[in-house]
């Protein structure tokens, strides 16, 4: 049923790997690993394309959704849980759904991936409207629990993608945008947690970052939405306004004072010479993107 699927096959480089020292089982590892970066540079235009329209649904007024089975949902549970902390992004705007539940985070519930009904009844559970945008992840891209919530996906007319590692696979036929960095057989035989994982971890990296940049969230290379709550992160926003504005950590130190705590604001207030409060209006009138902010009051005088 399942053994003609590239992931499930044998990997002949790997066919005596129990017999192999330490050092050469993992460099057996590695070498298929390296194969993984190619699979996923090989997606990007359609890695771009679902950037974009999730960016766009997502600044319409939508969510990003994760869903998958195994391991395919703990990426996504993982990817969508650092996007508060990297982005401060709502905690509402990417949220992670795997089969099984929280309680399968931590301890295997395989079985649950089989039943599509629950993928779109935890779908529905989760209010995921014709505005919202769902990420399908599955390796084999025919696991039943993400095809039954794409399919209640795109019932309702919401944008659709799908990430898998077999080729023409039935997500990718189910989906609006098909993901498929084709990694091929595992060095333990059937073991999509390795290559295939990699690939899907690579994959939501670059979208997530993708939409969070698209959506003016990072200015430069920096994580400007960094919020100082703690020790460790208010020394991060002085270095960034420090970096962004070109100022000393003092200067930033003190700008960020003046700016309530908000890098962005602290460093449109160093770039454009306003105060506080205009300089928040010219950042909200600029949906948050520095660049424009500032762009716009040098193209005023």
């Amino acid at each position: 049923m399942f053994e003609h699927l590239p992931t499930e096959q044998a990997n002949p480089a790997s066919a005596h790997i129990d017999e192999l020292s330490t050092e050469e089982m993992l460099r057996v590892i590695n070498a298929e690993d390296r194969k993984v970066a190619e699979a996923v540079g090989l997606e990007i235009p359609a890695i771009a394309r679902a950037v974009d329209a999730i960016a766009e649904a997502i600044e319409r007024g939508g969510r990003l959704f994760y869903i998958g089975a195994g391991t395919s949902g703990r990426l996504g549970v993982l990817d969508a849980s650092e996007c508060p902390p990297t982005f401060n992004a709502p905690p509402e705007m990417v949220q992670g759904i795997m089969a099984g539940g929280e309680a399968a985070l931590s301890r295997a519930a395989e079985a649950s991936e089989d039943d599509p009904a629950a993928g779109a009844r935890d779908l529905a559970a989760r209010g995921f409207t014709a505005g919202d945008a769902l990420v399908g992840i599955s390796a084999s891209g025919r696991t039943p629990y993400v095809l039954g919530a794409v399919a209640e996906a795109r019932r309702l007319g919401a944008l659709t993608i799908g990430i898998a590692s077999v080729p023409e696979s039935e997500l990718a036929h189910a989906v609006d945008i098909a993901i498929t960095p084709v990694v091929g057989p595992e060095a333990i035989t059937g073991s999509t947690r390795m290559k295939a994982g990699t690939a899907q971890k690579m994959a939501l990296n670059m979208l997530s970052t993708g939409v969070f940049i698209r959506m003016g969230y990072v200015y430069g290379n920096l994580m400007v939405n960094v919020q100082p709550k703690n020790a460790k992160l208010a020394d991060r926003a002085r270095r960034i306004v420090a970096q962004a504005a070109g100022v000393s950590h003092e200067h930033a130190r003190e700008l960020l004072a003046a700016a309530g705590g908000s890098v962005p604001v602290a460093i449109v207030m160093s770039k454009t010479g306003m105060d506080r409060e205009p300089a928040e209006r010219r950042l909200a009138e600029a949906g948050g993107r520095i660049s424009k902010a500032i762009a716009r009051v040098e193209s005023h005088g």
